[in-house]
């Protein structure tokens, strides 16, 4: 459970420790004892991270919604560790896509927004560091780190127009891929749908599969998008574990951002909701599908117990202008593109049942930004000369039941928003950090009641520590990380 503390001094305590001193050390939390980077190093597990796109914190069964039928994640819930908190490290696409594999917030290296900046070259992804220990490593699904063709026309920025911004997956550390740069249609892919299709119905959408340089891919497009994208990951899986190669894969789903469509299977399931509602939540259980197929060919090869499992979102879910998705925050304020919870707090979850034995509920604020720690902590790996600070922290020790209350507080910066979590408050501001607001995230999830007037000491030690967390990302953007 999240520590709820005995008094205001007890939080200040906490708030006050350097987020940057903590940052510097590239997440404190890998400095463990040599017998246990020995035990671990031993025994590499493999890592998957499933990734669902613009689904909301209320968009599963598990987290109460009324219709979706989600049998899958609902599983992985009851059997694994289920983040209450668990945040996505941006409120779009694009950002918490690069937190996700390099551990740092994307405001150190210019990926401001979807469709925005790149994946620099000096920055280190998990893939890159895994390969240096002897991962196999695959990406398959929504890329939306980079351009993936200098030649062809493709998707929002591919081509001659966005050369500038050409950082496929395979020269980011990936072995495998089978990866888009952006938005595809969740049903037949290639394809313009009907229902999205403002006159163009039919034709090829402009967004293409690519497996390498100048490698499009022509075969097995047609259907549901979370089938097709699984059924390359998982002879990926397989040829690893034939040649028992310890892997990593990087498993984004498109479903069930926009244009959402759902095959007349999935949609049958929602025969009484409306038109967009069938789309919308048909998508899902499609996607949730592919995720029981996959639980089950990792069993099926021996390799579940030893195998990270992780799920989440990449923000919630889509604003009410689009009238036809039907995402739901939950009891949470805000939707994508919010820096208040609804925007960026999301399903998180994490099956591994060689450590995860007993299920549990974590509320502890985590995120996407831990990952790169957490699989590295797990390694007992430390990769010399990785870009510093470091924004996310080990949850090992939260794994093991050591750890309940988080080291450090996270940061957001979106657009002009920006905004500081930690175990119990969150401090917000959206003018650039002009006026602030303040929640108390363990008595008000839903950010009813701002407390800033009847708590100016909070306010002040939480801006000052975000002060300093936003400077230092300035510092990293002029390249001050980079050795």
């Amino acid at each position: 459970m999240t520590t709820r503390y005995k008094d205001d001094a007890t939080h200040d305590a906490l708030t006050r420790r350097s987020f940057l001193g903590t940052l510097a050390t590239g997440a404190a939390s890998l400095a463990i004892a040599d017998d246990r980077l020995a035990d671990q190093a031993a025994a590499r597990p493999n890592v998957i991270l499933c990734m669902a796109d613009d689904q909301g914190w209320g968009d599963t069964g598990y987290n109460g919604h009324p219709i979706l039928e989600t049998p899958n994640l609902d599983a992985m819930s009851r059997q694994g560790i289920r983040f209450n908190r668990f945040y996505s490290g941006a409120p779009v696409c694009s950002p918490t896509r690069g937190s996700c594999l390099t551990g740092r917030h994307p405001y150190r290296y210019g990926i401001f927004n979807a469709n925005v900046g790149h994946m620099p070259k000096q920055e280190i992804t998990l893939a890159e560091a895994l390969r240096t220990q002897g991962y196999a490593t695959g990406h398959f699904g929504k890329w939306h780190l980079g351009t993936l063709s200098k030649t062809v026309k493709d998707s929002n920025r591919g081509g001659p127009r966005g050369v500038e911004h050409y950082a496929p997956p395979w020269e980011n550390g990936f072995d495998v891929c089978f990866s888009t740069e952006a938005k595809v249609p969740t049903y037949n892919p290639m394809i313009t749908p009907d229902r999205w299709s403002k006159g163009k119905a039919g034709r090829p959408f402009g967004t293409y599969y690519w497996s390498g340089p100048d490698r499009r891919v022509t075969e097995n497009l047609d259907g549901d998008d979370s089938r097709i994208i699984m059924d390359r990951a998982i002879p990926f899986i397989e040829q690893a574990a034939t040649r028992r190669k310890p892997f990593l894969a990087v498993i984004w789903f498109h479903a069930p951002h926009l244009p959402v469509v759902a095959g007349p299977k999935h949609r049958a399931l929602y025969k009484d909701q409306p038109v967009g509602a069938q789309h919308y939540f048909g998508c899902i259980t499609a996607m949730d599908e592919q995720i029981g197929r996959l639980r089950a060919k990792l069993a099926d090869l021996g390799i579940d117990k030893n195998s990270m499992l992780w799920f989440c979102s990449d923000n919630g879910p889509e604003g009410p202008r689009h009238t036809d998705t039907n995402g739901s925050a939950g009891p949470l304020r805000g939707r994508k593109r919010s820096l208040f919870e609804g925007g960026v707090r999301v399903p998180g979850l994490l099956i591994w049942p060689e450590k995860v034995r007993t299920p549990r509920v974590v509320d502890m604020p985590c995120g996407t930004s831990d990952y790169f720690p957490t699989v590295m902590d797990a390694l007992g790996f430390r990769l010399k000369g990785r870009p510093e600070p470091v924004d996310g922290v080990s949850l090992m020790p939260v794994i093991e039941g050591k750890m309940t209350s988080r080291p450090t507080p996270i940061g957001f910066e979106s657009g002009k928003q920006v905004s500081l979590t930690d175990n119990r408050f969150k401090l917000i501001s959206q003018d650039a950090g002009k006026t602030f607001m303040l929640f108390d995230l363990l008595k008000d999830e839903g950010e009813k009641q701002d407390l800033a007037a009847s708590n100016p000491e909070i306010v002040r030690k939480m801006r000052q520590t975000l002060d300093e967390w936003r400077a230092s990302c300035k510092r990293s953007r002029s390249g001050a990380d980079y050795r």
